[in-house]
């Protein structure tokens, strides 16, 4: 018996629903046409803020791990970022960086930063009340080392085991445990830091797994893969390096920190590190450190959220063979005092220039209040009020909301001598809006991308400043779903 062949003919049935996927594919495409300069323009604004990112982390080791891409995938590079500056090695610092796998995507996530032996360090903390247990154990280990001789830190990003009661800690423990066995010092001598999301026991295997990978490929001239691997919703990384001369000795200060949102420190979700080859005491150190924080990362707000996690250590080697200073009175110092609270302030207004969904980078002075604290009061009140913020995001200079925002902290103010300007424009003097107010001349200036404004509450000498940015739908967006 002979088979009939297959019929080439299709069936009706097939033939209906080709016609279906066609008229469907036609409307798509059609859908698809009509929108294409918008999905175009999307396309390009993320291509542009990956590229952005590849240009500021361009470096023979960035080259050679393009696949482990940092931060969170896309979000376009904040339109305020500056590029990573060259960073020299600091003498008896080493550096690696790993995958430990903390996030679904590729990319490393996990620091390990070796000192020489016979560093010093000090650091700042939150003050927030629910404290995470990395911040807890730093506390802990400078109290029983008094800063001398710190060998290590390890730091890691995506988890930031805090609010994790007990299991926390034993994770951090351990944590401190596996490294000290692997370079063979006391679990005392290393530092942690973490970030991420709250709320999330640390999974320490991933870490201690990597271990043996992370000793064996520390360097000298990692430090802006170090700076990549610590950014969470950080669009760009984040970098400082200065030289300082003590007594016809010179020194290097490399710092880096990681900072987008939650950030409003009160010594954010901010780390920063600083590192230096200078020699000297634990004292010294945490005297400048204390000194320093004061005027950057404590006058910096993105969004007025401190974070459980705001962590910032200063460590220093003596590898450059510096005379060891003991005294942070003493006068060798200055050129060093300079040089290291500008890198303390370049990196916390970094953090601002990358605040979630900025625009506009803003710098708040207050003068004329009755003490310095009145005048910090009233510049983060200015900083943070979202009425404030969100004219600054759609360009308006209204000055209106910027009185409320004087008013509301109750601090002692002169209503009838209260004056207000944007940059050098005069928008209110004498309690009331200038005689010379010029609105085209407002709105013109209001376009910039760098703003500056300046009250004057007419009740005495003290005066602050305080950095921000803008609030803008950007900010929802990307907090909107933090933990995917």
């Amino acid at each position: 018996m002979t088979k009939t062949p297959p019929s080439k003919t299709p069936s009706a049935s097939r033939m209906t629903q080709r016609a279906a996927e066609g008229l469907a594919g036609g409307l798509a495409g059609g859908l698809e046409r009509a929108l294409d300069p918008f999905t175009s323009a999307v396309k390009r604004a993320v291509q542009t803020g990956a590229d952005a990112v590849a240009n500021l982390t361009h470096t023979p080791e960035a080259d050679t791990a393009k696949a482990a891409a940092p931060g969170k995938p896309g979000l376009a590079v904040s339109p305020l970022a500056v590029p990573l500056p060259d960073m020299p090695p600091v003498g008896g610092v080493q550096l690696s960086t790993a995958r430990s796998g903390f996030y679904k995507h590729d990319r490393k996530d996990t620091l390990l930063m070796k000192f020489a032996e016979g560093t010093t360090c000090a650091g700042v903390f939150t003050r927030h009340t629910v404290g995470s247990a990395p911040v807890d154990w730093c506390k802990k280990q400078l109290d029983a080392n008094e800063g001398s001789d710190v060998r290590a830190l390890i730091c890691n990003a995506g988890c930031a085991n805090a609010f994790t009661g007990k299991p926390g800690a034993d994770a951090a423990r351990r944590t401190a445990s596996a490294l000290s066995r692997r370079i063979d010092c006391r679990q005392r001598d290393i530092m942690l830091a973490s970030t991420g999301v709250i709320g999330v026991v640390l999974d320490d295997s991933k870490i201690a797994a990597r271990l043996f990978d992370l000793e064996k490929d520390l360097r000298a001239d990692a430090w802006a893969d170090a700076a990549a691997t610590i950014m969470t919703t950080d669009t760009f990384p984040k970098g400082a390096s200065e030289t300082a001369v003590i007594e016809g000795v010179t020194v290097r200060i490399n710092g880096i920190a990681k900072g987008s949102g939650m950030i409003a420190p009160d010594m954010a979700t901010m780390l920063a590190f600083i590192a230096t080859d200078a020699t000297l005491s634990p004292g010294v150190l945490q005297s400048l450190l204390a000194l320093y924080t004061r005027t950057t990362f404590n006058s910096v707000t993105v969004d007025g959220d401190t974070s459980t996690n705001d962590t910032c250590l200063l460590f220093a080697t003596g590898a450059a063979g510096a005379p060891k200073i003991s005294r942070a009175g003493d006068k060798r110092l200055a050129d060093f005092k300079a040089k290291l609270e500008k890198v303390m302030h370049s990196l916390a207004t970094q953090l601002i220039r990358d605040g979630e969904g900025a625009t506009k980078f803003v710098k708040v002075n207050v003068t004329g209040a009755s003490s310095p604290a009145s005048a910090r009061k009233i510049a983060k009140s200015i900083a943070e009020s979202p009425l404030v913020k969100t004219a600054l995001a759609g360009e308006d200079a209204n000055w209106g909301r910027i009185v409320m925002a004087v008013g509301k902290t109750e601090e002692p103010v002169d209503r009838d001598r209260i004056a207000i300007r944007f940059g050098d424009l005069v928008a209110a003097e004498h309690g009331a809006v200038s005689r010379t107010y010029d609105e085209a001349a407002m709105s013109a200036y209001m376009k910039n991308a760098e703003l500056e404004i300046s009250v004057d509450v007419g009740v005495g000498r003290a005066l602050a400043h305080v950095y921000t940015c803008d609030l803008t739908h950007g900010y929802i967006s990307i907090n909107g779903d933090y933990r995917s």
